[in-house]
């Protein structure tokens, strides 16, 4: 049992570092991002093109990838959201401005194929891969009858550390109040002298960039890199984790990313990976029910 809670915590890290990047977004915007999900993918994408197609070794393709990704996210804010914000358009068309630019980004992937356009970015279409094999150096440690692989402790570090300097920008540096302050009211933020757009911007970037290394190292440690992993893995689980822990509430994304990974891991011990997803969409329709801002959320007006 102690294991399922080792790998609950790590597949837990996982879901809050990509929660994290969904949740900053709607806490500064007030939309969701749902180009995020194809975000995590290219992250995973871009880093395996690097080092199995280019030989870029892993550590600076990695950085290549998560820069790659932050750009993305401007991509993102100046194409689909900062024009439609500057029209006063209705929050659902930012909602399906961004569903759009998800479309374009898988299917730019899964047709990339030897000799096509994009056969510099991925050559597999919608197969799935993983990266070649000693990419990573992979130990394995034996502690008090536990098995701890090597890359996913590192991953699990990378993930809470990462979490932990976000939480210390966004309570105590300069941007970070400037970020909350754009959260809280635009208008009187503007008045304060707070460059809104600028603001915006650094949110889409720092957002998208987390959700591309979450991608990376879903693709490193669970070998598992095709155009539909943020799709089919992460953005309904993504969305689940916000609604639970609270939207627009960064604590809330990373207890409720690692709630959802204990659900999930006791689901399929207990039940079996058949019904792993429903026990746990099961239990936030709970607290969805009992608790309907989140667990760690307040009450909040009406957004999309």
């Amino acid at each position: 049992m102690t294991q399922q809670v080792l790998n609950a915590i790590f597949i837990g890290s996982i879901y809050a570092l990509f929660a994290v990047g969904y949740t900053l977004v709607f806490g500064v915007l007030d939309v969701l991002n749902l180009a995020h999900s194809a975000v995590f993918m290219l992250g995973a994408v871009v880093t395996y093109s690097l080092v199995a197609l280019h030989g870029i070794p892993f550590l600076p393709a990695a950085v290549i990838a998560i820069l790659v990704c932050g750009l993305l996210g401007l991509l993102i804010e100046f194409v689909a959201l900062r024009p439609l914000r500057r029209r006063n358009a209705p929050p659902i068309s930012a909602l399906i401005s961004t569903i759009g630019l998800a479309l374009i980004f898988v299917a730019i992937v899964e047709q990339a194929t030897p000799g096509s356009l994009f056969s510099w970015l991925w050559q597999d279409g919608a197969n799935s891969v993983r990266f070649p094999t000693g990419t990573v150096p992979n130990p394995t440690y034996h502690v008090a009858g536990l098995t701890i692989e090597g890359t996913k402790l590192g991953i699990l570090i990378i993930s809470v550390v990462l979490m932990l300097v976000l939480g210390y920008v966004m309570r105590f540096t300069q941007v970070g109040r400037a970020l909350r302050a754009v959260a809280e009211n635009r208008r009187a933020a503007t008045l304060l002298g707070i460059n809104v757009d600028r603001i915006f911007a650094s949110t889409l970037f720092v957002s998208s960039a987390l959700g591309g290394l979450a991608g990376l190292l879903f693709g490193l440690a669970l070998s598992d890199i095709s155009p539909y992993i943020g799709r089919d893995q992460v953005e309904l689980k993504g969305l689940a984790v916000i609604v639970l822990g609270g939207m627009g509430s960064i604590p809330g994304a990373v207890l409720g990313g690692y709630l959802l990974g204990l659900i999930e891991v006791f689901a399929f011990v207990r039940f079996g990976s058949n019904v792993e997803a429903g026990v746990a969409f099961a239990a936030l329709f709970l607290v969805l029910v009992l608790r309907p801002q989140g667990l760690f959320g307040a009450r909040l007006r009406e957004r999309l």
